[in-house]
């Protein structure tokens, strides 16, 4: 009697609401995977394209919002449809390893106590303008240094295991645009007792072109604002990815350099204590520039050095206005 196979089906989900280069070349990369997924679920948030497969080995499964939902929306619906054991949710402006379903199945196989996975972006981003250069290297960067057990989930590249979705709710619509949905999952997921690895071998490359205006107003709005709420309102203490010892000093000290400064005129001593600072922030990211050394060069690193400060700002700015709001909704309700 021929032994039954064990292995894992797999379900990609794929959230969309255009139907531009970018998504053809996602359906491309996943046409290209060694071990092909048993579906590919595409979602549209909001009315459906016409869409013809050009790869017909692949089972394309269509759906839509019918109005647009946010991603979580969508990747729900998709989950819904799905009918394998592992969901594996990327974005429309991503592709993968050729690999990556093979490392996911059997990654999986191998650890049945591990709920969820993500991955990463590689180290070679797709557009080759200096905003989109920094902001996925700076995120590849932090998710290379990062602990294998991770405290949340990843929408962009994340697998996880199709029952413990459904028993937790999935995604919280909520977030009817691209926010932190999958954020909040990964700690309702923790929350519920379940694990999650970062995988850092499993790496996809991002296609978005990044712009220095949409950078801030993502980073701040969709981001740094709604993620503060959150911390503060369920009270999460964490020290992993963006929210490392490194990362709250360095906001610190960006606020008392700045403090430093505007008394310097009146106390002239204050504006040593604001250079001290600002060496401070260097100090602690100094492994950060060094990679963007050994990467891009010393003129990238020049470049890039202004703009995480800048970074630190607004998310301090964030999550003053996020503490502030709490603070005054708690004494408005005593």
């Amino acid at each position: 009697m021929q032994q039954q196979s064990t292995t894992l089906s797999v379900s990609i989900i794929i959230p969309t609401h255009k139907l531009g280069n970018e998504f053809r070349q996602c359906l491309k990369s996943i046409s290209q995977l060694i071990m092909k997924p048993n579906e590919v679920i595409i979602v549209f948030d909001g009315k459906m394209d016409s869409f013809e497969n050009p790869f017909q080995e692949l089972n394309v499964i269509f759906c839509a919002t019918q109005k647009q939902s946010g991603p979580g929306a969508a990747r729900n619906l998709g989950s819904q449809k799905a009918k394998s054991d592992i969901l594996f949710f990327i974005d429309s402006d991503v592709t993968v390893n050729a690999n990556s379903v093979k490392q996911i199945v059997s990654f999986f196989q191998e650890n049945n106590n591990i709920t969820a996975l993500i991955g990463s972006y590689d180290s070679e981003p797709y557009e080759k303008n200096f905003i989109s250069q920094y902001r996925n290297l700076m995120h590849h960067y932090v998710h290379q240094t990062s602990k294998h057990e991770a405290t949340t989930f990843w929408g962009a590249c994340g697998a996880i295991r199709r029952e413990a979705f459904l028993k937790v709710g999935g995604f919280d619509e909520i977030y009817n645009k691209p926010s932190i949905e999958d954020i909040e999952l990964g700690y309702r997921l923790k929350s519920a007792g379940f694990k999650i690895r970062l995988l850092k071998n499993l790496q996809i490359k991002h296609l978005k072109k990044w712009k220095l205006k949409s950078l801030i107003m993502t980073d701040f709005f969709c981001r740094a604002l709604p993620w503060s709420k959150l911390l503060l309102k369920n009270k999460y203490v964490l020290n992993d990815l963006n929210l490392k010892l490194s990362n709250k000093l360095s906001v610190l000290f960006i606020f008392l350099s700045l403090l430093f400064l505007a008394g310097s005129p009146w106390i002239n001593w204050l504006s040593y204590l604001a250079i001290v600072s600002i060496v401070a922030v260097i100090s602690i990211n100094f492994p950060f520039y060094i990679f963007f050394l050994k990467n891009k060069g010393s003129l990238f690193v020049l470049k890039v050095v202004p703009l995480h400060l800048l970074f630190y700002f607004y998310s301090g700015v964030a999550f003053f206005i996020s503490w502030s709001d709490n603070l005054f909704r708690t004494e408005r309700n005593q």
